[in-house]
């Protein structure tokens, strides 16, 4: 929590790939989170439960129904974002948000401690794969406070479901089998 609080970045584990993190309302530390993955693009939230959806995206009741679903799950739900205290740079100019809520304790009580969002997205330079692996992770960002499961990641990710329109969508096929 004092590493989110100081704009620094984590690396935090989830219920599929572990993740790097930092204070989604923090905007010098999404910059600095950018700068070591090498790339500048919309980045996914973590929410603590679906209670705080509509605080950042704008969704009607078929879609909340939807959502309580698959969350808590290997899911990443992209819907039509609204003005919060989400930094700017989480959307980056586009109008969808995309949201997490994991299946892992951890990561929830990140949340639910510090009070506000954190951003999630894989642990990689721009164009590599993601790592999984927690000491090529430590020899690969020797500067980041890593908080670690016992176990590595074997998974490819959230499934990523267009939830802004209609029939939804698939964008990305990951661990989640959707529909469920």
């Amino acid at each position: 929590i004092q590493s989110l609080q100081e704009g620094e970045v984590i690396v935090y584990p989830t219920d599929t790939l572990y993740g790097f993190g930092v204070d989604a309302t923090n905007t010098d530390a999404i910059i600095k989170l950018n700068r070591l993955k090498g790339r500048s693009q919309p980045l996914s939230i973590i929410l603590e439960s679906i209670d705080q959806i509509e605080q950042f995206a704008e969704v009607d009741d078929k879609t909340l129904k939807e959502l309580d679903s698959i969350f808590p799950g290997e899911y990443t739900a992209l819907v039509p974002a609204k003005e919060s205290i989400l930094s700017p740079l989480v959307c980056n100019s586009s109008p969808l948000v995309g949201i997490r809520i994991p299946l892992h304790f951890f990561s929830l009580e990140l949340v639910k401690i510090l009070g506000k969002p954190i951003i999630t997205t894989s642990i990689n330079k721009h164009g590599n794969e993601p790592l999984t692996n927690v000491t090529q992770i430590e020899i690969d960002f020797p500067n980041v406070n890593i908080f670690e499961d016992n176990e590595d990641r074997d998974s490819i990710g959230s499934t990523i479901i267009n939830m802004s329109t209609k029939p939804f969508r698939i964008i990305r096929q990951g661990d989640g089998k959707y529909p469920k």
